[in-house]
């Protein structure tokens, strides 16, 4: 009997990176967790309460493939509002998170053999998913000199006639940058030019710091019609858990992406789009308030690094994430990272997790614990540096 299908054998082995280490290596040991990218506030309340008044009232059916009407209408707002895209709830699609809006996107868009490129460092999880789709991950780096900004002559050296798209995480994850609005005409330029797609992951949009402004590529001249732009209500608002996001594009392409959802969920949880409709029409003074707690905790953890012997931290523009480079030590960051686990008990993820890339640096996250405990992870971290651990 053939077993796995060969789009599951064929894929990339599926990693949890530190954090499976850690779970498996160090069961009850009182860890610090630096490596997970979740937030670390709870779900507003009255998010929580408008969707236990939607299960009490009877909102418990099938609803629309899309999404429903309500929703999917105050999104359109929202995309309006923040974004500057003029969309209408016929170009929006409500999904189990933004980890299935990309993988609709992907499953939708991709024929076998197409290539899809990811700036490195990338964010991990979308190759599987570009892998089980048919596709080819091809890598164009970042500028590192230039805090991983963007090199266009890099990615147009890596188009070839099988290029179908490219892969965009902005806010970036795992390098906290914010691509500016040239940056991202020049990628546009480059889409236009070779006709291409771009799959957008926004998850972080609403977590920038210092005056930075976050930009929908989609809002930019020519770009609507060829952007598949995705978003979670995950980071903002504290609703990891709730499995629930969207992805907004041309009505040409929803056709197809409803083909996928439909077909592997039939629609999100019905009373729980009363609780993602009140997140962004109800008060936000929750996202101001996570967003100071999580600058107060950058601000500590990239103050406390570049105090450390070997370490040098820019300042993330944006997201929870820090990216210490730690390449002055002369050790492979996957090693920092073991060592570092080893002795401090603090779980920071390897740069190399993100791609060759990514070596010589470790992804720290400041938005998960709380901000005694970053402390303490910062000083465990000092003893390791300084050769005391």
């Amino acid at each position: 009997m053939k077993w796995p299908a060969n789009r599951i054998s064929s894929s990339s082995p599926k990693s949890f990176g530190m954090y499976e280490k850690a779970s498996k290596l160090y069961a009850g040991v009182d860890l610090i967790h630096l490596e997970v990218g979740l937030p670390g506030s709870d779900t507003p309340q009255h998010i929580k309460d408008a969707a236990i008044a939607a299960l009490q009232a009877g909102k418990v059916h099938y609803s629309a493939f899309p999404g429903t009407i309500e929703l999917r209408r105050a999104i359109v707002e929202r995309l309006k509002t923040h974004n500057a895209l003029k969309v209408t709830e016929n170009e929006v699609v409500v999904t189990n998170g933004l980890t299935h809006a990309s993988y609709a996107v992907f499953m939708a868009a991709l024929d076998p053999g197409d290539e899809v490129i990811l700036l490195e460092p990338y964010y991990p999880q979308h190759i599987n998913k570009i892998e089980m789709a048919g596709g080819k991950v091809v890598l164009a780096p970042l500028d590192r000199a230039r805090g991983f900004a963007m090199d266009p002559a890099a990615i147009e050296a890596r188009i070839t006639p099988r290029t179908r798209m490219i892969s965009l995480v902005n806010p970036a994850n795992p390098t906290g940058r914010v691509f500016s609005r040239d940056e991202l005409s020049a990628l546009a330029a480059l889409a236009i030019k070779h006709d291409l797609l771009i799959a957008s992951d926004e998850v972080y949009e609403q977590i920038v710091y210092d005056g930075n402004k976050h930009i929908s590529i989609a809002s930019l001249p020519g770009m609507f019609e060829r952007t598949f732009s995705m978003f979670a209500f995950t980071k903002a608002y504290a609703m990891d858990g709730w499995r629930i996001g969207y992805v907004a594009c041309h009505e040409r392409f929803i056709p197809a992406i409803l083909k996928i959802t439909a077909n592997d969920v039939s629609h999100v949880n019905t009373f729980i789009q009363d609780g993602a409709r009140a997140a962004l029409q109800g008060p936000q003074d929750a996202i101001a308030d996570m967003l100071a707690n999580d600058k107060r905790c950058r601000d500590m953890v990239v103050a406390r690094m570049n105090q450390m012997s070997g370490v040098k931290c820019e300042m993330p523009q944006g997201s929870i994430y820090a990216f210490p480079d730690i390449s002055s030590t002369g050790k492979a960051s996957q090693q920092v990272a073991d060592e570092i686990l080893e002795k401090c008990h603090v779980v920071t993820e390897a740069g190399t997790f993100y791609g060759a890339g990514g070596e010589g640096h470790l992804r720290v996250c400041f938005g998960a614990e709380p901000y005694e405990r970053i402390e303490e992870a910062m000083r465990r971290m000092a003893r390791y540096f300084s050769g005391d651990a």
